[in-house]
């Protein structure tokens, strides 16, 4: 089993930056490919980035890609999603996420954070 918690969310100006951590717990961690999803205002929650289990690979959805990154540190257990050239439409509620499955979807995940808020504003 795998517990998540985000954290370094807050309120931050368009144009700038944050870094957002998921230390992750269990011996089991390294095992899952890691995920980052969002939760607009008044939208449905919506993928970000992914990092398979080894660090060797991610991916990104198009609305992020050239600004965010999304890293892991196996020894530390750690996952970083870094956000740069934040946009107002980048407020949201943003997940970290586990699943053992390759490509997997949104509801084949199996452990989540219990999300933190990001405000960008203009």
């Amino acid at each position: 089993q795998v517990q998540l918690v985000e954290s370094g969310g807050g309120l931050v100006q368009a144009g700038g930056s944050l870094r957002l951590a998921c230390p992750g717990s269990g011996r089991a961690f390294t095992h899952y490919n890691m995920a980052w999803f969002r939760q607009p205002p008044g939208k449905g929650r919506e993928f970000v980035a992914e990092i398979v289990f080894s660090g060797g690979s991610t991916d990104s959805a198009d609305a992020v890609k050239g600004r965010f990154t999304i890293s892991r540190d196996n020894v530390k257990n750690m996952v970083w999603l870094q956000m740069n050239i934040l946009k107002a439409k980048d407020t949201a509620v943003y997940y970290c996420a586990a699943s053992w499955l390759d490509n997997a979807a949104t509801d084949e995940y199996d452990y989540w954070g219990q999300g933190i808020r990001v405000t960008g504003y203009s």
